[in-house]
């Protein structure tokens, strides 16, 4: 593979591709889009926890089927640019010089982070079917399985990917320091979030990571 040299100072780099910047507004504008929008169409409920009775967690999809699926399409979209971040990002470092481990990790945990994301709102879409909602333990069930992938599954993914760029970033001086080392603080609260699938007061840390 070939070595490519750190930019001399003054030294304009054409990374190509896509402004990281801009697909991470795009990723986040959708997710709060969704969030308001699906608040909005059910006069300000906010979505049911799966800890909930299961009679409880049914009610609320039979309920607000048309938000339920709004918020879902919103969310499968947002991974999309959440995915292509993680690659433009891999590939910036690349033609940076970066020749560790990291990008890849980084690459790794943000795709796995948009399949999650992708695979919890499939599951929601599901949740939005008439037919589906009748059968409680089903709905229950199904609630569970979009909140362990849109949780535990995307916030492990994302703690790799904030992982993966703030190490080098760090080591290389890409970012100030301050921003890098908040970065990799935000990537072990997430990677520690896994713990919350046997300890679930752990389950503050989801936010944190999200």
């Amino acid at each position: 593979m070939t070595e490519v040299s750190l930019p001399r100072a003054g030294q304009t780099v054409r990374t190509g591709g896509p402004n990281p910047g801009v697909l991470a507004a795009v990723s986040l504008g959708l997710t709060v889009a969704g969030l308001v929008m699906s608040a909005a169409m059910t006069s300000g409920q906010t979505f049911v926890s799966p800890f909930s009775a299961a009679a409880q967690v049914a009610a609320y999809f039979q309920e607000h089927p048309d938000a339920v699926r709004l918020a879902s399409m919103i969310q499968f979209g947002s991974a999309v640019p959440l995915g292509i971040y993680a690659a433009t990002v891999y590939a910036r470092l690349l033609r940076l010089g970066v020749r560790v481990p990291g990008p890849a990790i980084g690459f790794f945990g943000g795709i796995t982070a948009a399949a999650f994301l992708m695979l919890s709102a499939l599951v929601g879409w599901v949740l939005s079917r008439p037919e589906i909602t009748t059968d409680v333990t089903l709905t229950h069930a199904l609630s569970f399985l979009a909140f362990i992938a849109g949780g535990v599954g995307y916030v492990v993914g994302m703690g790799l990917l904030v992982a993966g760029i703030a190490v080098p970033a760090l080591i290389l001086g890409f970012v100030p320091r301050w921003l890098a080392w908040t970065g990799l603080v935000i990537a072990a609260l997430s990677e520690l979030s896994f713990l919350s699938m046997a300890i679930e007061p752990i389950q503050f840390l989801l936010p944190i990571g999200r």
